[in-house]
């Protein structure tokens, strides 16, 4: 733990929104992005055999690197844990949290942070062991859960057994290993999660075909990029990083076609790759911002299936995260 997770919450969000103002310039400044990521999510921010981080959180960060820098590789990546990430990024430490964060009134509103988008719509599910046969949530009256601390994983499932008038004990922890090992040794029932971090854990298990997340939801768990109140320009950059991303697999730009894309014809393409328009100009950054971002990670789609699409051990479905035109919720506002 980080000696700012010692401070109160409230303390750091004044520090932040004080500190906050020039974020742009200090990154060009010290030339690469400071992005707070899970320390071991599959899919979403894990450590390759070969140590480099890869995944769906990794890839926004890298996004922003590619808009502000040129350069998607410089980024600095900080691990951190649920307890430890608001107090980093509201004392600086980091400059934005890709980290599977839910965005809520609360955290919205009263620590001096903003959320910038949802990268992933995602809900509470329940991961049991088959040998269990546990079919629905319904059964699980009197189960022992593990889950990771610092979450809004536990209130969730207050609400939830309390409404559903069954019982339930919990066993915390720091660490999502923590939470899996516990899982393992049977000193729990069942984990709950957001359902994606479910699926990313069940594909680490040593016998994954050995283990279900259930088919209830019960939560809305809209998980995004997070930043400090007071920096108005950051927060753009974060935020129009991200819907480039949206914006480039509905108008059909990828990192394998946005070099001929940029003779299009189409106006909304010529504003996205920058050779017509002032889109960069407005955000501080280059023109062809958001071409460094797909030539260099990729649209949504790209970034989607490569990390937890079903090619990839997680095997997860686009569902509400597909674009709208396909009847999903992921959709970016114009860029005009």
């Amino acid at each position: 733990m980080t000696k700012f997770t010692k401070l109160s919450l409230a303390a750091l969000a004044l520090v932040g929104m004080s500190a906050t103002a020039g974020t742009l310039e200090d990154t060009k400044k010290q030339g690469f992005v400071k992005c707070g990521v899970h320390v071991s999510n599959a899919g979403f921010s894990e450590v390759t055999s070969g140590g480099e981080r890869k995944g769906m959180d990794v890839d926004g960060c890298r996004a922003v690197a590619a808009a502000v820098l040129g350069d998607a590789s410089k980024v600095k990546y900080t691990p951190l844990n649920a307890k430890e990430r608001f107090a980093a990024l509201s004392s600086g430490e980091i400059d934005v949290l890709y980290r599977g964060t839910t965005w809520t009134e609360t955290r919205d509103t009263s620590l001096g942070l903003n959320f910038a988008g949802v990268n992933y719509y995602d809900g509470q599910g329940f991961l049991v062991k088959n040998s269990d046969g546990i079919k629905n949530a319904a059964e699980l009256d009197g189960a022992t859960f593990c889950i990771q601390a610092g979450t809004t994983t536990e209130l969730n499932v207050a609400d939830y057994f309390r409404a559903n008038k069954m019982a339930y004990k919990v066993n915390t922890y720091d660490s999502n290993d923590q939470v899996i090992k516990s899982y393992e040794s049977g000193r729990c029932d069942v984990i709950t999660s957001d359902a994606s971090q479910l699926y990313g854990i069940r594909s680490t298990l040593k016998d994954p075909s050995g283990h279900t997340v259930l088919p209830e939801i019960i939560s809305k768990e809209p998980l995004g990029p997070v930043v400090r109140q007071g920096d108005d320009a950051w927060f753009n950059i974060i935020k129009w990083s991200y819907n480039a991303m949206v914006e480039a697999e509905e108008l059909g730009v990828t990192s394998q076609n946005v070099n001929k894309m940029k003779t299009s014809d189409s106006p909304a393409i010529k504003r996205l790759l920058g050779t017509e328009g002032n889109m960069g100009a407005n955000l501080g950054l280059s023109a062809d911002f958001a071409y460094n971002i797909i030539k260099q990670v990729g649209n949504y789609g790209e970034i989607f299936e490569r990390n937890i699409g079903m090619n990839t051990p997680l095997k997860m479905k686009r569902g509400l995260n597909d674009l709208w035109t396909r009847g999903g919720l992921q959709y970016s506002p114009p860029f005009r």
